[in-house]
């Protein structure tokens, strides 16, 4: 009677084991959908700009989320549409896909970058060449 007992007890501890691990696995279906669900989101970046003139130039800075905190962001301002008569301030913003070995937080990075132009042009932005939603701070 004491074996059938134990038999049972480690049964049960066996099932619960068993099926605790099925579902704390993540599933290969899963997995395409994080994929997707990531590569979606990095499409449309986000991008904080506040524009400051002063005496015909333009003091760009901004905030941005990058994939770590020892992504180094790289910022150039330029104007759109005719040089003679642009229509706006593009502001291209480039970092590296993955620069190594580091804890992989999403961090906030600030930036700051100048530009010679008229008053009143709108602010548009890039990242890595992708279009950012703009936000003004």
């Amino acid at each position: 009677m004491k074996y059938s007992r134990l038999w049972l007890a480690a049964s049960i501890i066996a099932f619960v084991v068993v099926v605790g691990f099925v579902l704390s696995v993540p599933h290969t279906r899963d997995v395409g959908k994080t994929e997707q669900s990531q590569s979606n989101a990095a499409s449309a970046p986000v991008v904080s700009l506040r524009d400051l003139f002063k005496k015909g130039v333009h003091t760009i800075t901004g905030t941005m989320e990058v994939p770590n905190a020892c992504t180094a962001v790289t910022v150039l301002a330029a104007l759109s549409g005719d040089t003679a008569n642009p229509d706006g301030i593009l502001v291209q913003i480039s970092y590296p896909a993955d620069i190594g070995v580091c804890l992989q937080v999403p961090t906030s990075v600030s930036f700051s970058t100048t530009i010679s132009a008229p008053a009143g042009l709108p602010l548009t932005a890039t990242v890595n060449g992708v279009a950012a939603t703009t936000t003004a701070s």
